[in-house]
């Protein structure tokens, strides 16, 4: 059964809206009403809502977020609604939960919608809060950055099996940034950078840790995207919407492993990837969607929480062969008008990461430009898009294929 992607909405994910003086309800409040607007829908079409939000609590105080849409808009009272964790890939697990409920003929429209609220601690704090993703004491255990300790390991892997040079990593971060300069909700949209600020310079680029340096990490980020789905059914009831307006999911993946990253190296030890586990989730997504291979979609929206996520990314997909990420990054494969670009509209690094919004905002941007609305990041022609999430150490892999309900294919 074909899963229709009305449309949706993202907030500025430039806003701090902790320094504003908002909360939840504000975020969710504004992005759900944008929504409505964005897709012509009405509160009360909606059958089922699913929220995927990573850290509430921690960096808030705040749990039991499915129930914040009835909170803030009294049409959504009494809607079925839940929330959805598994770290960074929690708006993936939300979107799978609503295609779910479609498929199965429960409900016909669904509300997906990813929140999150990164500003209202130091970072440091903020750090620590993340880590929790991680297997907690018993990884990761001497530091106070996790995650950049973690995925400069890593990096270290790549070294061991393949060789890396940290240029391709540094020529990641710059694309990306680069192309959020054109993305006019991106948080790094305005920030300027001195000549050396992606070079390996102790002052303009630090090191955080390992190989990895601040222009490595995506950032802190407050924001919130949602999107509407709906059934066939649904359709022929609103006949009245637009299809060059609308897209298609086609395909998804979902796989899951252990949450140590040794371990999931040392299972992988003999393997020619260093995580089978996210290959096969996007094998998963372009099986179902009846496609041979990445050469098959028009572009990616790919996990970039640090350029390690994103190099790791590019071969998985099979955008290149194991280990042989850094072709696709010095020939310029990946750039927006490349080959098969990757996150034109600046990923992670460039565009901001509120963590449990960012399977969600994926989904979104694909839908942007299957339909050609992605603006001064549009790739042209584009009719058919691809994505990949993980949380985590990529204990969680989420991949879906999103195609233009009316563009030809390529």
């Amino acid at each position: 059964m074909p899963i229709h992607l009305l449309g949706g909405s993202q907030t500025d994910f430039a806003v701090n809206w902790h320094r504003a003086g908002l909360g939840f309800d504000a975020l969710v409040g504004a992005i759900v009403e944008q929504t409505f607007l964005a897709t012509e829908i009405d509160p009360g079409e909606v059958g089922v809502i699913h929220v995927g939000n990573a850290f509430g609590q921690l960096f808030t105080g705040q749990g039991q977020l499915g129930g914040m849409p009835a909170t803030v808009l009294p049409e959504l009272w009494g809607v079925p609604a839940s929330r959805h964790e598994a770290a960074c890939a929690s708006g993936s697990m939300a979107l799978l939960a609503a295609m779910a409920d479609l498929e199965s003929g429960r409900y016909d429209c669904a509300l997906v919608l990813g929140a999150e609220l990164e500003k209202t601690v130091s970072g440091e704090t903020a750090a620590g809060y993340l880590g929790a993703a991680a297997w907690v004491g018993h990884e990761a255990k001497e530091t106070k950055f996790v995650w950049p300790t973690m995925f400069a390991e890593l990096a270290d892997e790549y070294d061991r099996r393949y060789g890396l040079d940290d240029t391709y990593l540094r020529m990641i971060s710059e694309l990306n940034i680069t192309n959020a300069r054109a993305n006019p909700l991106a948080q790094t949209r305005n920030w300027t950078f001195t000549a050396t600020g992606f070079d390996a310079d102790d002052v303009a680029n630090p090191p955080v840790a390992g190989r990895l340096r601040r222009q490595d990490c995506s950032q802190m980020t407050d924001g919130a995207v949602a999107v509407v789905l709906a059934s066939d059914r649904f359709l022929e009831r609103r006949s009245d919407l637009r299809a060059d307006r609308r897209a298609l999911i086609t395909g998804w993946g979902h796989r899951t492993a252990g949450l140590p990253l040794a371990q999931k190296l040392r299972v992988a030890a003999d393997d020619k990837y260093v995580f089978p586990h996210v290959r096969q989730t996007m094998l998963d997504a372009l099986g179902r969607a009846g496609l041979p291979d990445i050469e098959a979609v028009d572009g990616l929206e790919v996990h970039d929480c640090f350029s390690m996520s994103e190099y790791m990314a590019i071969d998985h997909l099979g955008i290149t062969g194991p280990g042989e990420s850094w072709k696709a990054v010095a020939s310029g494969d990946i750039a927006r008008d490349g080959r098969l670009p990757v996150n034109p509209g600046g990923g992670l690094i460039g565009g901001g990461h509120p963590v449990g919004a960012t399977g969600v905002r994926m989904v979104l941007d694909a839908f942007k430009q299957v339909t050609g609305q992605a603006g001064a990041y549009q790739v042209p022609g584009a009719h058919r898009f691809g994505t990949l999430n993980i949380g985590g150490s990529a204990t969680t892999a989420a991949s879906f294929v999103v195609e233009g309900a009316t563009r030809p294919h390529k």
